[in-house]
C-alpha cells in the first residue's frame, strides 16, 4: 500500500477531538509505519459559537460541515468525528468508511459535593448542553434548574465552581478519553438517561472513491456499526436533530439488534419510549420510529418544530 503524498486527517481543534484523532492516527501508524500522517485542525461553526445553546443555532452538522467541505475539496483525506455529531444525511461523495469500536455510551454525573442524581435537592442547578438530557432530567424532577452549558470538557467541569452549578451531565466516553474518570460521581444506565444517537463511537469519514478507504478498514467494528446504524435510522425516520429531545441506544446480541428509543417534550412532561429488535438495523430503526410516532410522538415533534405547544 503506497501513499506517496501521505494522509491528512481532519479534526476539530478541541482537546477531546485531538485526543480522538490521535488515537486513530496512532493505530494507522502502527499498522502502516511507512505512511506519512498529518493531523489538520479545522475550526467549525460549532467551535466558533460557544455562547448560544446548540438548539438555537441549528444543531445539525455544526461540528462537521467545514470538515466535510475540506474533504470534498481534497484538502484532507480522512475526518474523525464523534458519531453523535454526524448528521444522518452525508454530502454526496462522502461516506463513513469506518465506525470504531464503541466506548462507554452512557451519560455521567459530575457533582460539586459528591451527591448522586437523586440526592440533588429541588432547585439544584444542573448544567447540560443537550435538550435530550434536559427533558430526561425534568422528567425525574421538574423542580431542578437545568442550565445551558457549552464549551470544551474542561470548561464544563470548571463551571461547577465558576457558575455555581451543583452538577453537570457529560458523555462518559469523552470524560474517560480525557482521563478524567476520577471526577465521575455517577454513571447512568439507559433506563435513567437514554444516550444520544451514536454516543461513544467514532466515525471516520472519507470520499467514497478514495484509496484511503482500504487504509481504515481494519478500524471498522461491525457490531458497533450495526448498533449505530440502527440508532441513526431511527433518528433519520423522525427527522430529528439537536432541537428535539430524541435518544436511542442499540445493543447487538446474538447477531440481532435490540434498539431502545425515546421522544420527549422539552419540559419532560411527556415521554414516548419503546424497543424493537431484528437483524436489519435500518429496518429496526425505522420500525421503532414509526412505533413512537403512532403512540403520539408525532404531535410532540410538531409542537417543537412549530414552536407552539398544543394541549
Amino acid at each position: 500500500m503506497v501513499y506517496e503524498k501521505g494522509i491528512r486527517i481532519g479534526t476539530r481543534g478541541s482537546k477531546l477531538a485531538l485526543k480522538q484523532t490521535t488515537w486513530v492516527r496512532d493505530r494507522i501508524a502502527a499498522r502502516y509505519p511507512e505512511i506519512s500522517l498529518e493531523v489538520v485542525r479545522i475550526r467549525t461553526t460549532g467551535d466558533k459559537i460557544t455562547d448560544v445553546p446548540l438548539a438555537k443555532v441549528g444543531g445539525k452538522g455544526l461540528f462537521v460541515k467545514e470538515i466535510e467541505e475540506a474533504l470534498l475539496r481534497g484538502e484532507i483525506d480522512l475526518a474523525v468525528h464523534s458519531m453523535k455529531d454526524v448528521p444522518t444525511e452525508l454530502p454526496p461523495g462522502l461516506h463513513l468508511g469506518a465506525i470504531t469500536e464503541r466506548q462507554d455510551p452512557r451519560d455521567v454525573l459530575i457533582s460539586r459535593n459528591g451527591r448522586g442524581l437523586r440526592e440533588l435537592p429541588s432547585g439544584a442547578r444542573i448544567g447540560t448542553s443537550s435538550l435530550r438530557r434536559k427533558a430526561q432530567l425534568l422528567g425525574i424532577n421538574p423542580h431542578w434548574e437545568v442550565v445551558p452549558l457549552r464549551g470544551n470538557l474542561d470548561t464544563r467541569i470548571r463551571k461547577l465552581e465558576t457558575e455555581g452549578l451543583d452538577a453537570v451531565i457529560l458523555a462518559a466516553a469523552g470524560v474517560c478519553r480525557m482521563g478524567l474518570e476520577g471526577e465521575i460521581t455517577e454513571y447512568f444506565t439507559p433506563e435513567v438517561m437514554l444516550p444520544a444517537v451514536g454516543q461513544g463511537a467514532l466515525g471516520i469519514e472519507c470520499r467514497v472513491d478514495a484509496e484511503a478507504n482500504e487504509l481504515i478498514a481494519f478500524l471498522h467494528h461491525p457490531e458497533s456499526a450495526m448498533a449505530v446504524r440502527g440508532e441513526r435510522a431511527f433518528l433519520r425516520q423522525l427527522q430529528g436533530g439537536c432541537q428535539v429531545p430524541i435518544a436511542a441506544y442499540g445493543e447487538v446480541r446474538g447477531g440481532k439488534l435490540l434498539l431502545q428509543g425515546m421522544v420527549a417534550r422539552l419540559d419532560g412532561s411527556k415521554f414516548f419510549r419503546a424497543e424493537a429488535e431484528g437483524e436489519d438495523p435500518e429496518e429496526v430503526g425505522r420500525r421503532l420510529a414509526e412505533d413512537l410516532l403512532a403512540q403520539g410522538a408525532e404531535k410532540v415533534l410538531r409542537e417543537i418544530y412549530s414552536g407552539s405547544k398544543e394541549e
